[in-house]
C-alpha cells in the first residue's frame, strides 16, 4: 500500500491476535517476523495449518511468506534484534481462580528484555488487567534490560478488538484503533503502523488503553445479556422479543443494530475480559455489582433451553436430544465458553442421551466432552430424537426442512438463536420453543 512506512516488526505469539496482527502488518507492507515458541504450532503455521478457524489467514499468511514480508521463527531473541517494535500477544489462559495465567507472559518479557531493546518500541497487544503493563511488564523488562522504559525504550499498549471467526476483518475495517502509551510521541509511532487504515483512532495513557479494552467487551455483554432478560420477559408477556428488542435498538442513545434473545455469550474474550473486569474492580475494593449481575444472567441463561424441555417432556431420562451447535458461536471451531457445554451437563445430569453436531467445533468438543455421542451431519442428529435445541446460528441449520424434522421421534425444536422460520416450522409439524418468542410458539403446534 501507498504511503506506507516499511518497519520491522517481531510479533511475539501466535494465537488468534498475535498471527491475525502480524500477517495484517505484513499485508499493510512491514516486514514481520512471527515467533511461536510451541514447536507444534509454529510447525503447522509453516505448512499453512492455521489452528483456528479464520478466513482468509492461511491465503494472506501464506502471500505474506512468498513476498518475504513474513518469516517464522522459535528464537525471541533472534526476532526481537533486527526489529523496530515488539509486540507481545503471548497466551493467557484463565487459571482455576478465574484470573490470567501470566506465566508465559513473565517468560516473554523477560527474554525480550535480555535482547538488545535499546531505541525499540514494545508493544503490548494483549493485556489481563488494568494496570499491567505498569505494574509487571515494565518492572521486568526494565530489570532485564537495565535500561529505562519511556526513555531508553518505547513502551505502549495497542489492545486488539478482536471478534473470533473475522478477526482479519477486524484488523482490516476495524471499528477504532487505540494506543496507550507513557508519551505521545511512542503512541503516534506505533498509530503510524496502521497508516494504511481508515478508522477512528484514539491516543490514550497506558492504563486508559487496557481499560478502554474490557469497557468495551463489559459494554456488549451487558447489552447483550439484557437481551436476553428482556427476551425471558417477553417470554412471559406473551410476545416476541425480536419485535420488542429491534424497537428498543432503533433509540441513538442504544446505539445501531438490535440483539435477539439467546442462550447467552462465550467465547475466549467476552466472558474473560468480563471476569477480568470484576476481579479488578474486587481487587480496588470497589463491588461491580451490575458485572457480576451480567455475568449471572449470562451463566443461567442456557438452562432456559432445558426448562422449556422439560415442560414439553416431563421427565428428560432416556430422552434422546439432539445439540445443533457445539461452538460458542457459528462459524468457529472454539468452544471455550461455549453455551452448550451448560446444556449438554444439565441434560447428562436428568438422565437425557445427548447428541452433538457442529460443522467446525465437533473435534474440539469430544476433547473437553467424549463421553456424549457424536453425529456427522445435522439429519443423524435428529434421527430419532424426542427434542432438538439449536445452540448457534449456522446457515445449515436454517435450511432444515420438513423431511429433516420427520426424522424426529417427537418434533420439538428449542431454538436458542431464533434462526428458524417460526412459518415454515408450523407447516411442518413442529412444536417450536425460541428465546422470547412469547405467545409465538403457542401457535406453532400443530396436533396431528
Amino acid at each position: 500500500m501507498s504511503g506506507v512506512a516499511d518497519k520491522r516488526i517481531c510479533v511475539i505469539g501466535c494465537g488468534v491476535a498475535g498471527l491475525t496482527t502480524g500477517v495484517v502488518l505484513a499485508h499493510l507492507g512491514h516486514r514481520v517476523r512471527l515467533v511461536e515458541t510451541d514447536e507444534f504450532r509454529l510447525s503447522a503455521i509453516a505448512k499453512g495449518e492455521i489452528p483456528f478457524q479464520e478466513p482468509d489467514l492461511p491465503t494472506m499468511l501464506a502471500r505474506g511468506i512468498r513476498a518475504r514480508r513474513i518469516y517464522l521463527g522459535d528464537d525471541i531473541g533472534e526476532s526481537v534484534a533486527p526489529s523496530d517494535y515488539i509486540m507481545v500477544a503471548v497466551r493467557m489462559p484463565p487459571s482455576k481462580a478465574g484470573s490470567a495465567n501470566l506465566s508465559d507472559l513473565r517468560e516473554a518479557l523477560r527474554s525480550i528484555g535480555e535482547c538488545p531493546v535499546e531505541g525499540k518500541v514494545v508493544v503490548m497487544r494483549k493485556t489481563a488487567r488494568p494496570g499491567m503493563t505498569e505494574e509487571l511488564a515494565v518492572p521486568l523488562l526494565e530489570e532485564a534490560s537495565g535500561l529505562k522504559a519511556g526513555k531508553d525504550f518505547g513502551i505502549a499498549v495497542n489492545p486488539a478488538f478482536l471478534t473470533g471467526g473475522r478477526a482479519v476483518e477486524d484488523c482490516l475495517r476495524p471499528s477504532r484503533i487505540v494506543v496507550g502509551s507513557t508519551n505521545v510521541k511512542t503512541a503516534s509511532d506505533v498509530m503510524r503502523l496502521y497508516d494504511g487504515i481508515d478508522a477512528p483512532k484514539l491516543i490514550m495513557d497506558l492504563k486508559g488503553a487496557e481499560t478502554a479494552k474490557l469497557a468495551s467487551a463489559c459494554f456488549l455483554a451487558t447489552k447483550i445479556s439484557c437481551a436476553n432478560e428482556i427476551a425471558n420477559l417477553c417470554e412471559g408477556f406473551g410476545v416476541d422479543s425480536q419485535e420488542v428488542l429491534q424497537v428498543a435498538s432503533l433509540d441513538p442513545r442504544i446505539g445501531a443494530g438490535y440483539m435477539s434473545g439467546g442462550l447467552g455469550f462465550g467465547g475466549s474474550g467476552l466472558p474473560v475480559d468480563l471476569a477480568t473486569m470484576i476481579s479488578a474492580a474486587k481487587a480496588a475494593g470497589m463491588k461491580p455489582e451490575l458485572l457480576k449481575a451480567v455475568r449471572k444472567i449470562n451463566e443461567e441463561q442456557p438452562l432456559w433451553a432445558i426448562s422449556v424441555l422439560e415442560e414439553e417432556l416431563g421427565s428428560l431420562r432416556g430422552r434422546r436430544i439432539a445439540i445443533l451447535g457445539l461452538a460458542y458461536k457459528a462459524g468457529v471451531d472454539d468452544v471455550r465458553n461455549s453455551r452448550a457445554l451448560p446444556i449438554v451437563i444439565g441434560l447428562l445430569a436428568r438422565g437425557s442421551k445427548v447428541v452433538g453436531y457442529d460443522p467446525n467445533a465437533q473435534g474440539s468438543f469430544i476433547k473437553v466432552l467424549p463421553g456424549i455421542s457424536y453425529a456427522s451431519s445435522a439429519q443423524e442428529a435428529l434421527l430419532d430424537a424426542d427434542a432438538c435445541i439449536i445452540q448457534t446460528n449456522e446457515e445449515e441449520f436454517a435450511r432444515l426442512n420438513g423431511r429433516d424434522f420427520d426424522l424426529m421421534r417427537k418434533k420439538i425444536v428449542v431454538d436458542g438463536r431464533r434462526v428458524t422460520s417460526p412459518t415454515k416450522l408450523k407447516k411442518y409439524g413442529v412444536t417450536l420453543r425460541g428465546t422470547g418468542l412469547g405467545n409465538r410458539q403457542r401457535r406453532q403446534v400443530v396436533r396431528r
